[in-house]
C-alpha cells in the first residue's frame, strides 16, 4: 500500500467513525425504550416515538439539506452535522420531559441529515474511479459496525447507567468524529448542485416507485419487531439489559454478514431470488416469534437468521434501482435512504397501534410478518413492470446478423434482464 493510500484511507475511517456514530445513534433507542418509559413517565410504546421523530425527520431533511447546502463547503459540513448531532443527542440526555427529548431527537437527525449523503459524496470525491468501491465500503462499514457493536454498547451502558448515559455515549462518539475529521479530511471539491425537484425525479417512473414501496414496506415490518425487541424477547432475557445487549450484538453481527454476502448473491442469482428468498425467510422466522422468544438458545436463532435476511435485502433492492435506469442511479439511492428511514419512523406507530387494538407483545412478530409479505407482493409488481418494459426493448431492438465468429455470450441475458 503506497503512503497515498494510507493517507487516503485514514480520510475515509475518519468518516467512518461519523457513519458509526449515526448508525448508533438509529439503532440504540430500540434497545433502552423500558429505561426511557420508566423515567419520563410513558409507556414503551409511546416512548418508541423517539425513533419515529428521529427517522422521519432524517427522511424528510436530508433532500432537502443537500438541495440547499449544494454550494456550501462540504468539509464545513460534516463538521457542522456532527456538531449539531452531538448538541442533539447532549440535549436528549439532559431531557427533562418526554416533548422535550423528541425535539432533541429532531435536532440530532439534522445532524445525521446534514452528514451521511455529504460524507458518500466526499470518499466518491476523494477515492476517484479506481478506489471508490473500497472507500464506499469503509464508510458504511461504520454503519455495519453500528449495528454490530455501537447499539449493543450502548444498550450494556445503559443496563448499567441508564438511557441518559447512552445518549451522551452516542454524543461522545460524534465529538470524536467531528474531532477526526477536522484534522484529518482535506478541502473537498464541492459537487454540482442538484435542484430538489430534480432529486424527486425517479419517482416519475412507477417501476423505481414501485421497488421503493417495497424498501419502505419491508423495512418497516422488519423495524416494529426490532423497536419492541427488548419486549417481544423479554421472557428470554429475563429483563436482563446485558444479555439484551448479546442479542442486539448477534442481531448486529449476522446484518454485517447478511450485507457482505448479499452483492455477491445478486451477483450470481439476481436481485428477485435473494429478495424474495431472504424476505420469506424473514417472515417465517418472525411467525415464529411467539414460539422462539421464550427461551435464549431459540432466540439467538431466531435474531441471527432474521439480521442476516433483514440486511440481506438492501443491497439487492440498491441494485435494482440502478439497474432500473443507471442515469438516474444517484439520485434513485438517495431516495431509497429516505424510504429506508421513512419505513423505519413508521415502525414505531403500526407497532404501537397492534400492542394498543390488535395483538399481545408476544405475538407482535405475526403482523410484522404480514406487513413483510406486502412489501414482497409490492417488489412482485415492479419486477413484473421491470420485465415487461425489458421484453418490450428487446423487441424493438433490431437482431444483429449472426457470424461464425460471433460470440454466443453476447446475447446473454444482462444484470437488467433478471431483476
Amino acid at each position: 500500500m503506497t503512503p497515498t493510500d494510507k493517507r487516503l484511507n485514514l480520510h475515509f475511517v475518519a468518516l467512518a467513525i461519523g457513519m458509526f456514530a449515526i448508525g448508533t445513534d438509529s439503532f440504540v433507542v430500540a434497545g433502552i425504550l423500558p429505561s426511557v418509559a420508566e423515567d419520563l413517565h410513558v409507556d414503551v410504546p409511546t416512548s418508541a416515538e423517539l425513533i419515529t421523530a428521529y427517522a422521519l425527520a432524517y427522511a424528510i431533511l436530508s433532500p432537502v439539506i443537500a438541495s440547499v447546502a449544494g454550494r456550501a463547503s462540504r468539509k464545513a459540513l460534516l463538521i457542522g452535522g456532527l456538531a449539531v448531532f452531538v448538541a442533539g443527542n447532549i440535549g436528549t440526555g439532559l431531557a427533562p420531559t418526554f416533548e422535550t427529548a423528541i425535539a432533541f431527537r429532531v435536532v440530532a437527525a439534522l445532524g445525521g441529515a446534514m452528514f451521511t449523503p455529504t460524507a458518500a459524496g466526499a470518499v466518491v470525491a476523494l477515492a476517484g474511479p479506481e478506489k471508490r468501491a473500497t472507500a464506499l465500503s469503509i464508510l458504511f462499514g461504520g454503519l455495519s459496525a453500528a449495528t454490530a457493536l455501537g447499539s449493543p454498547i450502548g444498550t450494556a451502558i445503559s443496563g448499567i447507567t441508564d438511557w441518559r448515559g447512552t445518549m451522551m455515549f452516542v454524543a461522545a462518539v460524534g465529538a470524536l468524529a467531528a474531532i477526526a475529521v477536522l484534522i484529518g479530511l482535506p478541502a473537498i471539491p464541492r459537487p454540482p448542485a442538484v435542484p430538489f425537484k430534480q432529486r424527486l425525479s425517479p419517482l416519475a417512473d412507477a417501476r423505481i416507485t414501485l421497488t421503493l414501496l417495497l424498501l419502505l414496506v419491508a423495512y418497516s415490518g422488519l423495524f416494529v419487531l426490532y423497536t419492541y425487541v427488548s419486549q417481544v424477547f423479554r421472557p428470554a432475557t429475563g429483563g436482563d439489559g446485558t444479555t439484551l445487549a448479546w442479542l442486539l450484538f448477534t442481531w448486529g453481527a449476522a446484518a454485517v454478514v447478511g450485507n457482505l454476502f448479499a452483492g455477491r448473491l445478486t451477483d450470481a442469482f439476481g436481485s428477485r431470488i435473494v429478495i424474495n428468498t431472504a424476505g420469506v425467510t424473514a417472515v417465517l422466522v418472525f411467525l415464529t416469534t411467539p414460539w422462539s422468544s421464550r427461551h435464549l438458545v431459540s432466540a439467538f436463532i431466531a435474531v441471527v437468521i432474521w439480521g442476516a435476511c433483514g440486511w440481506a435485502m438492501l443491497v439487492p433492492i440498491q441494485h435494482r434501482l440502478v439497474g432500473v435506469n443507471p442515469a438516474a442511479s444517484q439520485l434513485s439511492i438517495s431516495l431509497s435512504s429516505s424510504a429506508n428511514y421513512i419505513g423505519v419512523s413508521l415502525a414505531p406507530i403500526v407497532g404501537g397501534f397492534l400492542l394498543d387494538d390488535v395483538v399481545s407483545v408476544n405475538h407482535l412478530g405475526l403482523p410484522a410478518a404480514a406487513i413483510i409479505a406486502t412489501g414482497l407482493l409490492i417488489g412482485e409488481l415492479g419486477h413484473r413492470l421491470i420485465r415487461r418494459d425489458t421484453k418490450v426493448v428487446t423487441v424493438a431492438a433490431p437482431t444483429p446478423a449472426r457470424t461464425s465468429g460471433t460470440d454466443p455470450r453476447a446475447t446473454s441475458p444482462s444484470p437488467v434482464d433478471r431483476p
